[in-house]
């Protein structure tokens, strides 16, 4: 799956404002030209495509990730007010074909998707993620329903919750290997049971790639600054108003 390579994190004139601030002005002023340049990324929509079978729990995975349980439409995250879920047309169909359904879809929207799936790895999964990389985009596999699964396996004397999950992930990641994916991570998610599963990595997983051009910029300008002023960047309001991480270096 590829990182956001192809997103605009800087433009050269922002670049080249933070260097004349640097060279020309004191620091409050020139970290407050940075932080200009940081707010502006704000401002930045990023769109996510939540998509899957028909059955798979799509819809209600959305208004779970969303934290809202209003109709499914374009919901705006929670924690990244600059991102937007979109719940997306079920997949699955006899006749599905993954390049008409993403035009259908206005692919190029979204920066990346969440693929809803319920069942075993499925050949409609495969074409979609393969069409997707094609792309250029990005995805997140989410396995739906464990719930349903675990509920369905413990009727079976030799049951173990542990190698049920395993024997789940492993199917996914073996079906997302065979398209060349590379290290693939499959998140196991119940939208019944939020507390349980892999939801919350699914989130912490976002939340450190999503603010990446803000962390990005400010690794540049920590290195436009120089060594002595990155220890003072640190701890200024520049990292504490931004919702940027704070660096180590």
């Amino acid at each position: 799956m590829a990182m956001f390579d192809d997103f605009d994190i800087i433009t050269l004139e922002d670049l080249e404002d933070i260097k004349e601030s640097i060279s020309t002005q004191d620091f409050p002023t020139a970290v407050n030209t940075i932080k200009e340049v940081l707010d502006k990324q704000d401002l930045v929509e990023l769109n996510t495509g939540v998509t899957g079978e028909s059955g798979s729990g799509k819809s209600t995975f959305v208004n779970a990730f969303s934290e809202t349980t209003i109709e499914p439409e374009a919901y705006v995250h929670p924690k990244y007010k600059n991102v937007k879920v979109w719940d997306l047309p079920g997949i699955g169909t006899p006749n599905f074909k993954a390049d008409e359904y993403l035009k259908l879809v206005e692919f190029e929207r979204y920066d990346f998707f969440i693929i809803i799936a319920s069942d075993s790895f499925r050949e409609c999964n495969t074409q979609l993620a393969k069409e997707i990389v094609r792309m250029g985009k990005r995805f997140y596999f989410v396995h739906s329903k464990i719930d349903s699964s675990i509920v369905a396996e413990k009727r079976k004397k030799s049951f173990n919750q542990k190698k049920t999950l395993d024997i789940i992930r492993e199917d996914c990641e073996k079906g997302l290997r065979n398209i060349g994916t590379e290290d693939p991570v499959v998140f196991l998610m119940s939208s019944f049971e939020l507390g349980k599963y892999d939801l919350n990595l699914l989130q912490e997983r976002m939340g450190q790639e999503l603010p990446q051009h803000k962390r990005h910029v400010l690794m540049l300008c920590c290195k436009l600054l120089g060594h002595g002023v990155r220890l003072r960047l640190h701890d200024s309001d520049i990292v504490k108003n931004t919702n940027v991480f704070p660096l180590r270096f």
